[in-house]
């Protein structure tokens, strides 16, 4: 699966300390990122990560075009509720893209567990339960 990650300034070091707990099941899968997110936590866990431009710079809309172009199977997107950023609007274009494209979001450490404990088990080849034999 092609797995994205996107996280706030202050929701970095728990996307890190996230991922470096389910290294073992984000190994298996291709990850990309936006950029800070991608490059602190392909450093802490030795993941690798392609790397998109930073998230004020234009990487969540990256991203976003991957998912419209259904190259994204599932976004961990770890935002921050309570500051108000100024490209707050692009979020919510990237969260009505995953639910136009069906495509499976966490934003939030809870939301993200039970996905990646759903994905070990393998519950999330929704695209073949929704498109069988493509």
């Amino acid at each position: 699966m092609n797995i994205a990650l996107i996280a706030h300034d202050s929701k970095k070091e728990l996307m890190i300390q996230f991922c470096i707990a389910y290294c073992g099941v984000l190994n298996k899968h291709n990850l990309c990122a936006t950029g800070t997110t991608g490059k602190q936590v392909s450093e802490a866990t030795g993941l690798k990560i392609q790397r998109y431009l930073n998230g004020s710079q234009g990487g969540s809309e990256q991203i976003g075009a991957r998912i419209s172009c259904n190259e994204i199977d599932l976004l961990l997107f770890f935002r921050d509720p309570i500051t108000s950023k100024p490209n707050e609007p692009n979020e919510y274009d990237l969260l009505r893209l995953c639910d136009v494209h069906n495509i499976p979001v966490a934003t939030n450490i809870a939301t993200a567990e039970a996905l990646i404990h759903a994905l070990e088990r393998g519950d999330l080849d929704w695209r073949e339960i929704v498109n069988p034999g493509k």
